[in-house]
């Protein structure tokens, strides 16, 4: 990638827009199309750097350090949600946000002020001008940054554990220079290719770089192919390996009034067996990612951590993980989720089967260049009676809504409109769904995220929508 000078601070921030316009002055890979960087950008030294002119929080604070395709967020909001049950000091960080910066980063389930947010960026803006200064281009991007602050506002908090998501990869994402108690992989498929690898194998290697010496960890992957790669590198690391139907056994079930609750997650670890826990989030693949945490938090309690059943079963069923088949609207139901693969889509498809009963289904569809949209398309097409495509507009990678229509209609002859944004792709799905019908959100984070700022901020039923076909 084509290396620009970046802006650093001459003097401290005096507001949170401030604050939040230093951020985004930085480096986001977050938001640049995949072909414009590569693993060369992605550079340990010069996090390690940025924490050693900050005093190294990073290494007063154990970690549980959480890698994966999909579920490595929720996993990581049920093990934190778990652990301050118990009345511990708990730092969470994750990726991306959905509304606001400082969603990324909360201690004991809040999150920090904007004061706070202040406060962190003008002491990280002093070693970041410092790194800028410097040759060998050691210019902190964005979610290093953003890192860091987190490790800064955790140790200052005296944190007990920081349960970090890892941002990209795993082997070489600045979250990985943590002291870990626990490493967790939740799951793997193809994504990030241009940076991970095109094979499983390769992909499950950048996950594992995350196994440290010693240090347990936990393995929902149950690709035969990624479960070779990740049990060689932690036999390389002396770390001690507990698979998913293996060492962990989960089995759920639908609850029988969903509207809290949305299904019974039966867990037994090496150590010992939970039945019927309430698990406020839905689907298949969330039981699965509840019973790595409950086992995580298990392996914790064979350290001495405390944990008791009643802090699970309250963490489980009080936990709340937006755009992860997040329903935001009754009749009709309306379904939020941030889909962006083909497993994903695979388990969201899955979970609508399972536990919605509406048998007409409408969905609004956008996505980004770097995805595998056809075969996303070809998966939810069929499933549904009406499509809806949009594009998203605070983010540069979005599919052109003409090159979603033309590939749709090289797939499916189903019913499909075009909307140009979110909005008004929402207000569109409000026209043509009747109560008992379901709409689903889905392709991307982003898509997911704005169509639930439209609905926060809708306008009254029956408005005209404009701008489609």
């Amino acid at each position: 990638m084509k290396t620009v000078a970046l802006p650093s601070m001459t003097k401290p921030v005096e507001t949170y827009e401030q604050a939040i316009e230093y951020l985004y002055n930085r480096i986001n890979y977050e938001h640049v199309h995949a072909d414009r960087y590569s693993a060369g950008d992605f550079k340990l030294d010069r996090m390690r750097q940025l924490l050693r002119l900050l005093g190294d929080p990073h290494l007063a604070v154990p970690a549980i350090h959480i890698a994966g395709t999909k579920g490595k967020g929720s996993t990581a909001a049920l093990v934190s949600e778990i652990l301050t049950a118990t009345g511990l000091k708990v730092g969470l960080f994750t990726s991306p946000h959905i509304d606001v910066f400082e969603e990324r980063i909360r201690f004991n389930g809040v999150m920090a002020t904007p004061t706070e947010i202040i406060e962190l960026v003008n002491r990280v803006s002093v070693a970041v001008a410092e790194l800028d200064g410097m040759p060998g281009k050691l210019n902190p991007t964005y979610f290093e940054i953003a890192t860091a602050m987190a490790w800064l506002f955790f140790h200052a908090r005296a944190a007990d554990v920081a349960v970090l998501e890892v941002g990209l990869g795993g082997r070489l994402d600045s979250t990985n220079l943590c002291s870990p108690l626990v490493t967790i992989i939740t799951s793997i498929s193809r994504d990030h290719t241009q940076i991970l690898g095109s094979t499983l194998t390769q992909i499950a290697a950048e996950k594992a770089g995350i196994a440290k010496p010693d240090v347990p960890l936990i393995c929902g992957a149950t690709d035969p192919e990624a479960l070779s790669a990740i049990t060689e590198i932690c036999e390389q690391q002396s770390a001690k390996l507990y698979n998913l139907g293996e060492h962990i056994q989960v089995q759920s079930r639908p609850a029988e009034q969903p509207s809290g609750t949305r299904q019974l997650v039966s867990v037994e670890t090496p150590w010992s067996k939970w039945t019927d826990l309430p698990l406020s989030l839905a689907g298949e693949h969330q039981a699965r990612n509840a019973g790595i945490a409950v086992a995580a938090v298990d392996l914790l309690r064979q350290r001495h951590f405390e944990v008791s059943e009643a802090a699970i079963t309250s963490a489980m069923s009080s936990v709340r993980w937006p755009l992860r088949i997040e329903v935001i609207q009754e009749r009709p139901t309306v379904v939020v989720d941030a889909a962006h693969n083909w497993q994903s889509v695979k388990e969201l498809l899955r979970t609508l089967d399972d536990q919605f009963t509406s048998r007409r289904r409408l969905l609004i569809f956008s996505t980004t260049v770097d995805k595998d949209v056809a075969g996303m398309l070809r998966q939810l097409l069929p499933r549904f009676d009406t499509t809806i495509l949009t594009q998203y507009q605070d983010y540069p990678r979005a599919v052109p809504i003409e090159e979603l229509h033309r590939l749709v209609r090289r797939i499916s002859t189903t019913p499909v409109h075009t909307a140009a944004d979110p909005t008004t792709a929402w207000r569109l799905a409000r026209r043509l769904a009747s109560p008992d019908e379901l709409i689903c959100v889905t392709g991307s984070f982003f898509i997911a995220a704005e169509i639930r700022e439209a609905f926060v901020d809708s306008e009254p039923v029956g408005a005209e929508p404009e701008n489609v076909q």
